[in-house]
């Protein structure tokens, strides 16, 4: 067998990760302030940043599938890259919402199926070692956590303009790279169609994807929002680009000790635990009125995020048929980050605009805290039925 082993991958797999999340520190919080200097309301911010994940969500899963069943993986991602760098250059001339709209949906189509390809790989090559898929990933938190003041500064000195120059950059980076990054061909066990049947029947995927759901749509406010919350604190660009920083903090810790946190506790009551701390987190923001204390809040990203993706990604592994490991993650990126992140800034876009920031963060934690109950419960019932479960 020809297969790389995993210690020869490190290296490569970092330094994507670094440069991928640097790149989207550069460009993804920044886009709601481009989108409302083209003269875009919140509402229309949040239809359209909702537009983008409803793409992740087709996208992701096509684009997974197709690997799968082609395995040509790495010809994908390489693909992936090239028009992602493409679209979102293009992306900084438009000014019509027509046009936003357009673009903005080709640009997710292409950025869907990175990371999906990129974390299979890195489990696949793992092996048994799955669980230190965190050491790994946390590369991308410093890269989030050091590009965002550096973006924030210079969006502060010459405008949004460097956003989009700067993240095309990275990812030219990123696709160098691939040059020399093994990447996993997973061969199928079987028929793929009979894998994908037997990963669509399973009775754990539904509340496994509910939990990321809620998870997801609590999320995107923090995510698609923050920004704009900020600005209206009056917060400078380099204050915005700090508090990703302060959120790497978190994020890397849970990431480098992911590992232990996954053996003693399991994936399940990590995602409980994420979500408690997310909806604590969201309230948090309902009664803040100065930017220093959203830095301050900033600091359990690492909970609401890291902890809770290190376990999905987990948790998907173990419930993919072998053979259909880029078809589980893409299926995973395509609620969390897909119909989950569109419901999300869709209904906190509106909520924005008609009763302020304040409240869509108190109604986002209410909604995450009835999907923690229903965690709780399904947890429950499910131990009733097997006490060894």
């Amino acid at each position: 067998m020809n297969r790389p082993r995993a210690v020869d991958f490190l290296l490569p797999a970092k330094s994507f990760y670094f440069l991928y999340f640097a790149a989207g520190a550069s460009l993804f919080p920044f886009l709601v302030l481009f989108y409302r200097q083209q003269g875009l309301n919140e509402g229309e911010i949040g239809l359209l940043a909702g537009m983008q994940p409803l793409m992740t969500l087709a996208a992701a899963s096509l684009w997974g599938a197709l690997a799968d069943s082609t395995r040509q993986h790495r010809v994908l991602l390489r693909v992936a890259l090239v028009g992602t760098i493409a679209f979102a250059l293009v992306l900084s001339r438009m000014g019509s919402f027509g046009g936003l709209v357009l673009v903005a949906l080709a640009y997710a189509f292409f950025m869907a199926p990175i990371i999906p390809l990129v974390d299979n790989s890195v489990l696949e090559l793992l092996g048994d070692r799955s669980e230190r898929y965190g050491r790994i990933r946390l590369w991308g938190a410093i890269g989030w956590g050091i590009a965002g003041p550096v973006v924030g500064r210079l969006v502060d000195w010459g405008g949004l303009g460097y956003s989009f120059s700067v993240f095309a950059l990275l990812h030219l980076g990123g696709l160098l790279i691939t040059f020399g990054m093994p990447i996993a061909e997973s061969s199928l066990g079987g028929s793929f169609w009979t894998g994908l049947r037997t990963l669509a029947t399973n009775r754990r995927w539904p509340i496994f994807l509910a939990v990321m759901f809620v998870g997801g749509m609590g999320s995107a406010t923090v995510h698609n929002f923050l920004f704009l919350y900020l600005a209206d604190l009056n917060a400078s660009g380099w204050t915005m680009g700090l508090s990703l920083s302060v959120a790497t903090v978190s994020e890397v810790a849970v990431f480098f000790y992911a590992e232990r946190l996954l053996a003693r506790w399991g994936t399940v009551r990590v995602m409980a635990f994420s979500l408690a701390v997310l909806a604590l987190r969201l309230l948090a923001y309902s009664v803040i009125d100065s930017p220093g204390w959203v830095l301050v809040v900033q600091l359990t990203h690492g909970l609401t995020f890291s902890a809770m993706w290190v376990a999905a990604v987990a948790h998907a592994k173990k419930l993919a048929p072998p053979g259909l490991g880029a078809t589980a993650q893409g299926l995973l990126n395509g609620v969390y980050f897909g119909v989950s992140g569109a419901a999300g800034a869709a209904a906190g876009g509106y909520l924005y605009q008609t009763v302020g920031p304040f409240a869509m963060y108190r109604w986002a934690a209410i909604w995450v805290a009835v999907g923690l109950g229903i965690l709780v419960l399904s947890r429950l019932t499910a131990n009733r039925r097997n006490p060894r479960h």
